[in-house]
């Protein structure tokens, strides 16, 4: 299962690369077709790349479904959990629970309900067609106007992301009723940059109460650092 942890990722990275890749080349095609250069315009001219927005349009659907379910692993979605947060720790858990299991009841529904959507929109003849049985009387289903994609294709975005999603979901409430943590995303920490112990670690700006909960993991990290580095100096 070790496979599933970075799969997000992989995913988001593939569709986001090749769009910006299509799209450049759709642009650089555009602009280069319009030169007269003998030769070299007339075989632009001859190829068609009136496919690629549509392409580029299914993508990032793909992408923002997966990236959903991203968003639900790192705990990077907006929520208000101002109330929540001056609970005491019992009755907070409660809550968090209750919410988890909301998210993942909810992604569980728009799965079947869109798996049904598109076993009906040409999955079912696809299927059947693929494994040799009659498909009298089972419709086709409709295509994409450029690429001329089965649409049941595309659609399939919305069960296996939404699916994804309750499968993230259901694993951070695990994780949450095994150790009473949640997945919090710092955006002030950049992979890499290492933190300077001579810095001032208090934000002078910073919220310290327990409405805004900050990263204790890399606080603590640092407060130890700078500790041992002042000792350090102390001592010598």
């Amino acid at each position: 299962m070790k496979f599933l942890d970075h799969l997000e990722e992989w995913l988001v990275t593939f569709l986001m690369g090749g769009a910006t890749l299509i799209i450049f080349v759709a642009v650089l095609h555009r602009y280069a077709a319009g030169m007269a250069i003998p030769g070299v315009q007339d075989w632009l001219l001859s190829l068609s790349l009136s496919w690629a927005q549509e392409l580029t349009i299914i993508m990032f659907v793909w992408m923002c479904k997966f990236g959903a379910a991203y968003g639900v692993r790192t705990g990077i979605h907006v929520g208000v959990d101002v109330l929540i947060n001056r609970l005491n720790k019992q009755n907070r858990g409660k809550f968090v629970i209750f919410g988890l299991g909301a998210g993942a009841l909810f992604t569980s529904i728009v799965a079947v309900i869109a798996a049904a959507f598109v076993w009906e929109n040409g999955a079912h003849h696809f299927w059947l067609n693929l494994l040799g049985q009659s498909v009298e009387g089972v419709p086709e289903g409709p295509t994409t106007p450029d690429l001329e994609w089965p649409t049941w294709m595309v659609y399939s975005a919305v069960p296996l992301g939404s699916s994804l999603m309750c499968f993230r979901f259901l694993q951070v409430l695990v994780m949450f009723v095994k150790t009473g943590d949640l997945p919090h995303h710092d955006h002030g920490h950049v992979d890499g940059l290492e933190v300077d112990p001579n810095d001032p670690l208090d934000n002078p700006y910073a919220m310290a109460d327990n409405l805004h909960p900050r990263d204790l993991h890399h606080s603590l990290e640092g407060k130890t650092r700078h500790h041992d580095a002042t000792d350090g100096s102390q001592s010598k």
